[in-house]
């Protein structure tokens, strides 16, 4: 899972958003430096991922990219169930998904001196791009992927994966469908 399913599962807790956006830069034990909200958030988000690189609905999503893509599947899956989300988010939530990455935003602004210095750099990009409503379209995956393939040494190319995206759309959308009501029910714990 990307950004936006981090902050949907989140919910209304700000400060689970903000430990579920920051949780890739805070390494080890260091979460509990943070309030215990904040660090619940992260290691919320580190649950979720467990949860997602194990599950068999996810892998056989991966499937469509490991080919060309190896070890830069699970970036691509994370991107694509993001997609999904972003498409359907009417299904998931009743606030619209422009309202809901307005809100996400203002959040990251409140907390902003609280995150690593790695989200700090990050998040003005993110805000002034929407990338959590780009998301909604595979113009903006693309986009992202680019993004995502120039940081990485020997460039592996998977701002091309839209090409498997768009091959695979309906059994990868399916996929997703099946899963993430999945996801939902386990991180319950998360957000009573």
């Amino acid at each position: 899972m990307n950004h936006l399913a981090h902050l949907y599962l989140s919910r209304t807790s700000e400060k689970l958003m903000v430990g579920n956006f920051i949780a890739d830069a805070v390494k080890g034990k260091k979460f509990q430096e943070y309030e215990t909200e904040i660090s619940k958030g992260i290691v919320m988000h580190r649950a979720i991922d467990t949860f997602t690189d194990a599950h068999v609905l996810v892998s056989h999503s991966k499937s469509f990219f490991r080919a060309r893509y190896g070890l830069y599947s699970p970036v691509i899956i994370d991107l694509v169930y993001d997609h999904f989300l972003a498409k359907n988010f009417g299904n998931y939530s009743n606030e619209p998904l422009n309202i809901f990455c307005d809100r996400c935003y203002k959040v990251f602004e409140k907390y902003f001196s609280v995150m690593p210095p790695r989200n700090q750099h990050l998040f003005p990009y993110m805000q002034k791009e929407n990338w959590l409503l780009s998301y909604a379209q595979v113009e903006g995956i693309k986009k992202s992927l680019t993004a995502i393939s120039r940081r990485i040494k020997n460039n592996p190319g998977i701002e091309n994966a839209t090409e498997e995206l768009q091959l695979h759309y309906d059994e990868l959308e399916n996929d997703f469908e099946k899963y993430f009501p999945l996801l939902i029910k386990q991180v319950e714990p998360f957000v009573k």
